[in-house]
This record gives structure tokens, C-alpha cells and sequence, in this order.
């Protein structure tokens, strides 16, 4: 094992840093996007949607390709790509283009992601993990802090003369820096059983979401026209046949992209539709409120970032108690974390609702601190408790379904959300147009979270966890073998 183990670590933890900024920087400069490139709100939903699309699709890929051909090789990649794509961004003359750069950084953002916590087992010993997991959910936190105030910023003082492609263009020297540090400091670990490809999976999963997808997203320009419906029911047959294929693949080759067999656990797939509501309905949320608080009110985008700051002091709260909470109460925890998100969802509805063009970030406050304890109680003992009676040697696998399932949900929840809202508004940003699209996507969202607090029900119970917990704590007694760089 390397002796510079903690500069690698922090290495790829700055890269992972840097994609979780970039999905949520973009949500605030979506104003000026529409303004500059005279962009519609589908357009808009593709900015943000795209991204995670391509990410979630090619997150198992991008592990694995990692596995066979060397972890540093394929994260150097990621971001060489990722930062190419965000000098496309940056420069993109049209609307077009900038969604194209965006699938592009997603798609090189999940073959850079991957490798962060591949690495992690690599080059520490189980009982080490910990303290470094911990480190990488204080950075994800932090990203969900600084990514809107530091886009706000970026575009409310206009950095470098360029206006909101300078989210973009401070990527270009942190990528130049992240390629020298990793080249320099990182170890090329792989696997020594790397599973497989799947390349007809991936298509599969890929051309059924995007069908999905462009349905949701495009439907209401193309005023729900038959094509428009055939190519969603397309995507689903397209989902059905990826099922049946994931199926036969695991059963002959054993290296599926989604192993099937997880989803028979009912605690699994419980937290994998409690993941991918909440996502979903967290995502869309995001979204819509700093569009209307622009367009509908005239904040500036500073205002507009540092509006959504109460939520992330409330979810530093909420995962600060949630750990001995869940300890002490189990599921409990996270069925009220996502009560109180449904809860608080309805009570902005009736804020913005209430006070109309006076509606003040104080106004919101209240209300987003208590979405934020919510976030923290259910998201951070979630998937742990899912996991709770999967086998430890699938606990790999039963990880890139949850990551998978994150983004995907995620991608949806844009897009159902999204539409509401600009269904509602139509080509009108005057007057009350934007107030009731906001009210409506609140509905949306708190639907989401609603249906999270249901799925959490079924989570394992208590005691299914501290089982679970007892033969990991047993697993990490033993001795192992000190992992090996290649």
C-alpha cells in the first residue's frame, strides 16, 4: 500500500467535490442561461437532467472499466473528459450545445466517481474505512452548502466578464491541477476479479430512460402528441426487456449490470423506492425554486443561493442526531425524516402562496430548515438500513444499485417536476404565472417524499439492523491482507 494514501484520498475526494458542485451550481445560473440563450423551460430541465442522466446510466460502467483497466487510469480519464466538457459549456454559442456538454460531463463524471470509493477499498483495510467515509459525507454536505452561494455569486457579479459561464470555466484549472495531483499521487489499483461488460445492458437501460425521459421533458411542447406517448411506452418495453435481459445475463454469466436476485429482498427494494422518491422530489424541488424566486420575484441569483442555505443548516442538524436516533429507534428515524420533507414542502406552498410578491428568504427559512432535519434523518442512516439483509459479499453490487437509483431518480424527479412547473408558467414569466407553477411542483414534490415516507415502512426493522451490523463489526475483526497498488 502506498505510504501517500491520505493525498490520494484527497485527490479523489476533490474530484467527487467537484461533480457534486456541478449538479448543484447550475440550478441557480438557469435564469440567465434561459435569458442569454433564449433557452425554453424543457431546455432548461435538459441543463440539469441531462447531466444526471448520463451519469446514472454509466455509473456501474465506469466502476468496472475502472476494476480491469486500472482505478487511476479511468479516473484521469473522467476528468480530463469532464473538465472538456466543461470548456464546451463554457463557450456554447447555443442552447443546443450546451446541452450536449453537459450529457458530456455527466458521462465523464461517472467513469471519474466510481473510482473514489474503488480506491477507498483498495488501499485501506476494512477497519480503516470508516474515518474516511466520514470525510466523504462531510464533503458531499459541503458541496450541497457551497454549490448555490458559489454560483450565485459567479453570476451576480458577473466573474471574469462573462456572466454564467464562469460556473463552468472555474472547472477548466482545478481539472488541470486534479490530472497532475492524481498522475502524481494516486496508485493505478484494479481488481483482481473484475466482473464483466455489459454492453447490451447498457443499452438497454440507456435508450429505455432517455425514451422516459424526452417523453416527460418534451411532451408538453409537443402537446402530448401520439409519437410523444409511444416513445414513453416505447421506453418502458425497452426498461421490461432490459429486466429480462439482466435476468438471463446473471443467471449464465453472473455479471449483470442490476443483479435481479437483490430485488426479491423487500428491505432492499424498499430503500431503493424511498432513494429514488426522495431524489426524485428533492431534485425537482431544487430546481423549480430557484427558477421562480428569479424569474417570478427578480432575486438576484446571490439571493436566490443563499435562500436555500437554511435547508443545508437544517440537514447538518438532521445528520448529526440521525446516527444515534436510528441507533435507538430504527426505521422510525427515517419515515419521520421524510414526513417532515412532506410536511415542509406543503408548508413553502402556503408561504409563497400567503405572501404572494412579498414572500422573503426569512419568509422561506422556517420551512427549509425543517425540509433539511428531515433530509439528514432519512438519508443518512438510509442505505445502511436497506442493506440491512443483503449478504455482505453483495453489499458491492447492492451499492452501484443504489447509486444508480440516486441519480435516475434524481433525473425523473427533474423532469416530472420540471414539466409542472413550466406547464404552468407556459412562455409567461409575468405576474402570477410563476407563483402558481411553483405551488403546483410543490404538490409534485411533496407527493415524492410522501411516497417515501410509505416505502420506509417496509425498511428492516431494528433488530434486522444490529444483526447486520454485529457480522460486519465481526468481518472487520479479522485479519486481512494488506491491499496491493498495481
Amino acid at each position: 500500500m502506498t505510504e501517500k494514501r491520505g493525498l490520494a484520498m484527497g485527490v479523489l475526494i476533490f474530484a467527487s467535490f467537484m461533480d457534486l458542485l456541478d449538479a448543484t451550481i447550475v440550478n441557480v445560473a438557469l435564469p440567465s442561461i434561459r435569458s442569454d440563450l433564449d433557452a425554453s423551460g424543457a431546455q432548461l430541465e435538459w441543463a440539469v437532467g441531462g447531466y444526471l442522466l448520463s451519469f446514472a446510466v454509466l455509473m456501474i460502467t465506469g466502476g468496472r472499466l475502472g476494476d480491469m483497466f486500472g482505478r487511476r487510469r479511468l479516473f484521469v480519464t473522467g476528468v480530463i473528459g469532464f473538465t472538456v466538457g466543461s470548456a464546451l459549456a463554457c463557450v456554447a454559442p447555443t442552447i443546443g450545445v450546451l446541452l450536449i456538454a453537459r450529457v458530456v460531463q455527466g458521462g465523464f463524471a461517472a467513469m471519474m466517481v466510481p473510482q473514489v470509493l474503488s480506491s477507498l477499498q483498495a488501499l485501506y483495510a476494512p477497519r480503516e474505512r470508516a474515518a474516511m467515509l466520514g470525510v466523504i459525507g462531510a464533503v458531499s454536505g459541503m458541496s450541497a452548502v457551497i454549490g448555490p452561494v458559489l454560483g450565485g455569486w459567479l453570476v451576480g457579479s458577473d466573474a471574469f466578464g462573462i456572466g454564467w459561464r464562469s460556473i463552468f470555466l472555474i472547472n477548466l484549472p482545478v481539472g488541470v491541477v486534479l490530472v497532475a495531483l492524481a498522475l502524481r499521487w494516486v496508485p493505478d489499483t484494479r481488481s483482481e476479479h473484475p466482473l464483466r461488460l455489459d454492453p447490451v445492458g447498457l443499452v438497454l437501460v440507456t435508450t429505455g430512460l432517455l425514451g422516459i425521459v424526452y417523453a416527460l421533458i418534451e411532451g408538453r411542447q409537443q402537446n402530448w402528441a401520439a409519437w410523444i406517448l409511444a416513445l414513453g411506452a416505447g421506453g418502458l418495453l425497452v426498461l421490461a426487456a432490459f429486466v429480462v435481459q439482466q435476468v438471463r445475463r446473471e443467471r449464465t454469466m453472473g455479471s449483470a449490470l442490476l443483479p435481479m436476485r437483490l430485488f426479491a429482498d423487500r428491505g432492499f427494494s424498499a430503500g431503493l423506492v424511498t432513494q429514488g422518491a426522495f431524489q426524485g422530489a428533492l431534485a425537482g424541488f431544487a430546481l423549480v425554486l430557484t427558477v421562480y424566486v428569479q424569474t417570478g420575484l427578480g432575486w438576484s441569483p446571490v439571493h436566490a443561493g443563499l435562500t436555500l442555505l437554511p435547508f443545508s443548516l437544517g440537514a447538518f442538524v438532521g445528520s448529526g442526531v440521525s446516527v444515534p436516533l436510528g441507533m435507538k429507534l430504527g426505521k422510525v428515524v427515517m419515515v419521520v425524516g421524510a414526513v417532515l420533507q412532506s410536511a415542509a414542502t406543503v408548508w413553502v406552498l402556503a408561504v409563497v402562496h400567503g405572501q404572494g410578491d412579498a414572500l422573503s428568504t426569512w419568509g422561506l427559512a422556517p420551512a427549509l430548515v425543517v425540509s433539511g432535519i428531515g433530509l439528514g434523518l432519512l438519508v443518512v442512516p438510509l442505505v445502511d438500513v436497506a442493506l440491512a439483509t443483503i449478504p455482505t459479499a453483495e453489499a458491492g453490487a447492492a451499492s452501484g444499485a443504489y447509486g444508480t437509483v440516486q441519480q435516475v431518480g434524481a433525473a425523473l424527479g427533474v423532469a416530472i417536476t420540471g414539466t409542472v412547473f413550466f406547464g404552468v408558467v407556459g412562455t409567461s414569466y409575468d405576474a402570477a404565472s410563476p407563483r402558481s407553477g411553483l405551488i403546483a411542483a410543490c404538490w409534485v414534490a411533496a407527493g415524492g417524499y410522501a411516497l417515501s415516507a410509505v416505502a420506509s415502512l417496509l425498511l428492516p426493522s431494528r433488530s434486522q439492523v444490529h444483526a447486520h451490523q454485529e457480522a460486519v463489526e465481526a468481518e472487520l475483526a479479522e485479519p486481512t491482507e494488506e491491499p496491493v497498488a498495481v
